[in-house]
């Protein structure tokens, strides 16, 4: 992976974000630049929203330029890999919705909401979706090169070579339970995308289209897809030759999806509802769903972030005696004493490292 190709994609995702982030500063500061009617929302809401929008999006903006930094070799761990978790999990379903429904809609003739005008001119949807579509592919294809520089002797192995950490029983304990709700969510959503199952979101929200429905099926595959990344991960007898970086691709993309565009869509909804009375707060089986999937996707971040840190650890070389103030390793052909090789080995277990 070379860090030229690096760079290239961290630039070329910041780029793609000034439209999305100027069309936004504009009509925070009140220039409705491509707005048609403009008042279907409260001044206050509409400010509220965009600014937040906004941030998001500077966010993404600033993790792609320290991307393309030598400095983000050195930064913690975390801090790059949760804005671009939530990143994915906005990102991917918006896109193969879109996507997905644009498609569908040509196909079979169905009205494609985009197009209508009523609310925004059809060209704002054009510079949004389309810096969305390069900074999808860029922004995580840049990640997907850093963390194979960064964690690549991990991503590489295959699952059967994993080493059996200490808390593996508890991992399958929070991770298993999570994965079969993550394959019934999924399956929720699919068949509200095909216009079947129980508590369909039809009354009391926003007509039915074909972008939503497509929206909900991306929505459900994502899911489902995640909830097979998991059980392939915790339980990697069942194809050891498999490398680690397929199955936690799509636990990644399915626990974000769920986050990010499934609980935190119901958290905003709701609170929004509480607080400024703005939108219709999920009911009945969707506001259940919304719930489910925030609880769902944290349960997910946390034991899998711990999982993914210990072992980057396990996996890591050990570090040299010499930098740890450890007495080096017997020489081959000498007796090891046996308290000398378990310090050793609680000393690497226990020793910190970037990869955290």
């Amino acid at each position: 992976m070379k860090s030229s190709r690096l760079t290239r994609l961290g630039w070329i995702a910041v780029v793609a974000c000034v439209p999305y982030l100027a069309l936004k500063l504009l009509w925070v500061l009140g220039l409705d630049v491509g707005v048609v009617d403009a008042s279907r929302f409260s001044r206050t809401t509409w400010i509220a929203a965009n600014a937040a929008t906004f941030l998001l999006d500077a966010v993404a903006a600033v993790v792609a330029h320290t991307l393309t930094r030598p400095a983000g070799r050195r930064a913690p761990a975390w801090l790059l890999a949760l804005p671009l978790w939530a990143a994915a999990g906005l990102l991917l379903p918006l896109l193969t919705g879109l996507l997905g429904g644009s498609l569908t809609g040509l196909v079979t003739g169905a009205r494609n909401p985009l197009a209508d005008g009523d609310f925004l001119q059809p060209w704002v949807f054009g510079v949004v979706y389309g810096g969305f579509l390069v900074e999808a592919v860029t922004l995580l294809g840049a990640f997907a090169v850093y963390a194979h520089q960064r964690w690549g002797a991990l991503l590489r192995r295959p699952l059967g070579a994993l080493p059996r950490t200490g808390s593996r029983a508890l991992q399958r304990l929070f991770l298993l339970p999570a994965a079969a709700v993550l394959a019934a969510l999924g399956t929720v959503r699919v068949l509200w995308g095909a216009g079947a199952g129980p508590g369909t979101p039809t009354a009391g929200g926003p007509p039915r289209t074909v972008l939503s429905a497509a929206s909900d099926c991306a929505q459900g595959g994502y899911a489902v897809a995640g909830a097979v990344g998991l059980v392939l991960l915790v339980l990697p007898g069942l194809l050891p030759r498999l490398r680690v970086r397929t199955p936690l691709a799509l636990a990644w993309a399915g626990s974000a999806t769920v986050f990010a565009c499934g609980g935190c869509t119901w958290l905003v909804q709701a609170v929004a509802g509480g607080l400024f009375g703005a939108g219709a707060v999920p009911g009945g089986l969707p506001g259940l769903l919304g719930a489910l999937e925030l609880c769902t996707g944290l349960v997910v971040l946390c034991a899998g972030a711990f999982a993914l840190c210990e072992l980057a650890v396990a996996a890591g070389p050990a570090p040299a005696a010499s930098e740890r103030g450890v007495p080096a390793p017997p020489a081959p052909g000498t007796r090891e004493d046996p308290l000398s090789s378990a310090s050793l080995r609680a000393v690497r277990e226990c020793a910190s490292t970037d990869d955290r």
